[in-house]
């Protein structure tokens, strides 16, 4: 569902909210979350999509992935999680439905998260993921909701997911760069529960179906600021991915974020290649993480320990301004 759609949606819905829900749906953040006592509470959220790759394994470990990094990005550590399943009996085979699970299996274990359930039904397209339930110190939850001006803006993965996984499926893609954006989808962002845990983080959310600007977009808005991206600064997975677009691999999750930028984004004499790759729809992305500028060093040595070679400073979070849009792209 669209952005816009669930901001239409969401206002209609009656909401009882009692005074230990400290995350709810609406500020659009990653997860919920539930305060149990004084000092922890639960980070609960629900993620799944239909298959991305033609491996089920690969796919498997995908969907657990991003299922798996909503926690982390609150600033929490994922305990349990539930397959949610769906599959076409007639179509899909036991067989691949059994290596789709252990590649959720095998990625969940990476964390230390135990799936102890499910629920499956039919569905003419096959869907997984995972429902995932958390543990966060009250002090460590990290949401969308505390941007401040001067924050920085850091982006823990390149772009362009969704540009590679629609070539593939049309048959564009290079074996490497399909190896490539595997093993970044496969990744899991850990990072987001180290960096709360050392009180380096003011504000995160990760990047994924409305792209880098839409979640930005959701960002600013539930902080009360506005933004500047440095168009230049953004990681890209590879030049083939400006390729890609110019041969029109875009999804149509892109097109409808492009077109939810209308009134939101000033691009400026941003290119339509850039702008595709800005609103492109993530799979499993990174963390957008806003920082205080003074935190930066610290924070970036823990990125490189944690494997994010491609984490880029991007912006800075700017007071809002009125009456314009939220976000200015510049080079």
């Amino acid at each position: 569902m669209s952005q816009q759609a669930l901001r239409q949606v969401l206002p209609q819905l009656p909401i009882s909210l009692g005074r230990n829900v400290l995350v709810s749906s609406n500020t659009f953040d990653d997860a919920g979350v539930y305060r149990l006592d004084r000092h922890r509470a639960l980070v609960q959220t629900v993620d799944f999509f239909t298959p991305i790759v033609d491996d089920p394994f690969s796919y498997g470990q995908i969907a657990a992935a991003n299922s798996l990094s909503d926690v982390f990005a609150m600033g929490g550590r994922p305990l349990t999680a539930l397959n949610v399943v769906g599959f076409p009996a007639d179509l899909v085979s036991p067989k691949t439905v059994s290596a789709i699970l252990r590649g959720g299996l095998a990625k969940a274990a990476e964390v230390g998260c135990v799936i102890i359930g499910g629920h499956s039904i039919r569905n003419p397209e096959p869907i997984y993921g995972l429902a995932v339930t958390g543990i966060v110190d009250v002090r460590h939850v990290t949401t969308n909701a505390n941007a401040r001006p001067g924050d920085l803006l850091i982006l823990t993965k390149p772009l362009g997911t969704g540009i590679a996984t629609t070539a593939i499926k049309r048959g564009l893609a290079s074996r490497a760069l399909e190896k490539k954006i595997i093993a970044l989808m496969s990744r899991i962002n850990t990072v987001g529960a180290d960096l709360a845990e050392l009180g380096l983080v003011r504000a995160a959310t990760d990047v994924t179906g409305y792209g880098l600007m839409g979640h930005l977009v959701s960002l600013c808005r539930a902080s009360g600021v506005s933004a500047d991206v440095d168009l230049n600064a953004v990681p890209m997975i590879g030049n083939e991915i400006a390729d890609l677009i110019e041969l029109g691999s875009i999804p149509e999750g892109t097109r409808q974020n492009l077109y939810a930028t209308t009134v939101v984004v000033d691009w400026g004499n941003t290119d339509e290649t850039r702008r595709i790759l800005l609103t492109d729809a993530q799979t499993s992305g990174g963390l957008l993480l806003c920082v205080a500028e003074a935190r930066l060093e610290k924070v970036q040595k823990i990125l490189e320990k944690a494997r994010t070679p491609r984490a880029a400073v991007i912006g800075r979070i700017v007071p809002r301004r009125r009456g314009r849009p939220l976000i200015c792209v510049t080079r």
